[in-house]
């Protein structure tokens, strides 16, 4: 399957930020891709580095832009993997991945999981926590379990798609460094993010895709400098073999063939799944054993 990772910087605004991604979407088609997968929250800045409640206003036009990417979906005869800011109702809003298909129409949506509380990453302020629960959505290219940025470092996030038939694991993401870090910090955070989803591949037996977003923005409090988005889209086969991975400042739309029936092969070889021993998993439900 011809899969299009988008990976971009914000443009300084909604309208620019969405007119290079019609482009690059666009060039995705072009290019045969059957998927296209975008960036967490890609209409705009990463808005969560300060708790500022004028950035809810990002969600009010949720409904809108619902329809302007089903309709990029169908005009491009794509399958398209979005990430929006979902107003559910006053004071409720989550960060929900909408899945369009080829002819404009939802195959289904999720809405993040996972939601972080650290400096310059303060989503508990903006977003309530998903409960549609971790659900595979059922599309013209497959089975797609679609999680988004935090929820990369839960293997159970991973597992529970991948044991309800999900055909391959998608993350939309977000995430960089501070410039003040040490280099050898800052490797050690990009190689940890990269090495848990490839351990999600190895252990499900199912292709993974990450999409992360590049540039440098600024903390609009002022308090912090910002983040810089590292890059390095990803993706890793069945066995945890590197198919693709981007560099941290390419714009670019990447096309990737993605062997879809190399998980039945993989997963005759290393039974992972099958050798469970689940009527002793029990206590992965709690918080902590002690």
């Amino acid at each position: 399957m011809k899969t299009a990772l988008i990976q971009q910087k914000f443009h300084g605004s909604k309208e620019e930020t969405i007119k290079k991604t019609c482009d690059l979407i666009k060039e995705a088609a072009s290019g045969g891709a059957k998927l296209v997968v975008l960036q967490e929250l890609h209409q705009t800045q990463y808005f969560c580095q300060s708790e500022d409640t004028a950035f809810f206003d990002l969600a009010n036009e949720w409904e809108s832009d619902v329809k302007f990417w089903s309709d990029v979906a169908k005009q491009n005869n794509v399958v398209l993997v979005t990430s929006l800011f979902e107003k559910r109702t006053a004071g409720l809003y989550h960060n929900t991945a909408f899945v369009f298909e080829r002819d404009g129409s939802m195959a289904g949506k999720y809405r993040k999981m996972h939601i972080p509380d650290d400096p310059l990453f303060y989503e508990k302020f903006y977003f309530t926590p998903g409960d549609i629960g971790f659900e595979p959505i059922q599309t013209s290219v497959g089975k797609l379990g679609v999680l988004v940025c935090w929820d990369q470092w839960y293997p159970e996030a991973a597992r529970l798609m991948a044991l309800k038939g999900a055909e391959i694991l998608i993350y939309p993401t977000a995430i960089g460094w501070f410039d003040g870090d040490g280099e050898d910090e800052k490797s050690r955070q990009l190689e940890a993010w990269v090495a848990v989803q490839r351990g999600h591949a190895v252990a499900n037996g199912v292709p993974v895709v990450a999409v992360n977003r590049i540039g440098f923005e600024t903390d609009s409090s002022g308090v912090a400098d910002g983040i810089r988005f590292w890059g390095n889209s990803f993706v890793f086969g069945a066995q945890g073999e590197q198919i693709f991975r981007a560099d941290s400042a390419s714009e670019k739309c990447f096309l990737v063939d993605i062997d879809m029936k190399r998980s039945e092969e993989v997963r005759r070889i290393w039974p992972f799944l099958r050798d469970r021993r689940i009527e002793f998993y029990g206590n992965l439900t709690k918080r902590f054993i002690d």
